[in-house]
């Protein structure tokens, strides 16, 4: 009998783009990348972050490279993608949140959210494709999206409108990139810990109704999304695409 092979998760010969990269979940899914064997330019504003983690990465015997930059500067993405080498998978995990009443959420605060959220990853994933395009080359595109593109939830109108929004771009993509061989999916975590989440969960109300949600009973971490990313990237996931990977640890599913 000939058993099938399982297909290989390394990404060795690959170059992946991360965004947010300096620390949280764009560093863990830059390092699991590398772990399995892409070239990983990771990309922040801060460049000392970026430059630090690209360092620890090689110093494990890896491939990565630090970018300074802000994805919010179209001009400034544009002249990047245009003067790098093309990337075969690309992370769009910069974001932010602003959370508070709809009734008080000012104008600014919407501009922000959906300026990082969304534009940006619109107009970047959009450099990305042409690139591939033009060398009529497959890839990958993994956005971070969140549990809160799937549901709602009070005080986080346009964090969830943003979410939901990342949400349908990744579906509609992936309908229209798919001739092309261009896988697009998404991830959608919990409440993951990181620097940006930490400062919630030091209010004990807010710590315990999000644990009463999350049926597994934890706090997700980072470790939890490396996996995912890891394989949405891999010639694994060769069919998948236009799919949300959920890692809420059940929050969604009732």
């Amino acid at each position: 009998m000939e058993l099938p092979t399982m297909p290989s998760m390394r990404l060795d010969g690959r170059r992946a783009l991360v965004t947010g990269a300096g620390r949280g979940l764009g560093l863990a899914c830059a390092s699991a990348l590398a772990e399995a064997g892409a070239h990983v330019t990771l990309v922040a504003r801060t460049g000392a972050e970026v430059e630090e983690a690209a360092a620890a990465i090689r110093a494990r015997g890896e491939q990565a490279t630090a970018v300074a930059l802000d994805v919010t500067d179209l001009d400034a993405v544009a002249a990047f993608m245009e003067a790098s080498k093309a990337h075969d998978i690309l992370v769009n995990n910069a974001g932010t949140n602003k959370p508070g009443p709809m009734a008080e959420a000012k104008v600014a605060d919407f501009d922000l959210v959906m300026g990082l959220n969304l534009r940006a990853a619109y107009f970047l994933s959009q450099a990305f494709v042409k690139r591939l395009l033009a060398g009529k080359r497959p890839g990958s595109v993994i956005n971070m999206s969140s549990q809160m593109g799937l549901v709602g939830a009070a005080n986080r109108t346009i964090y969830c409108a943003s979410k939901h929004a990342i949400e349908g771009l990744t579906k509609a993509m992936a309908v229209e990139l798919a001739p092309a061989g261009i896988r697009v999916n998404s991830i959608c975590p919990t409440f993951i810990e990181t620097p940006m989440t930490r400062p919630f969960f030091e209010n004990a109300a807010f710590r315990e109704a999000t644990l009463s949600k999350i049926k597994l009973g934890r706090i997700g971490s980072v470790e939890d999304v490396m996996g995912a990313v890891v394989y949405l990237a891999s010639d694994a996931a060769s069919l998948v695409t236009g799919s949300a990977i959920v890692v809420d640890g059940g929050w969604t599913a009732d």
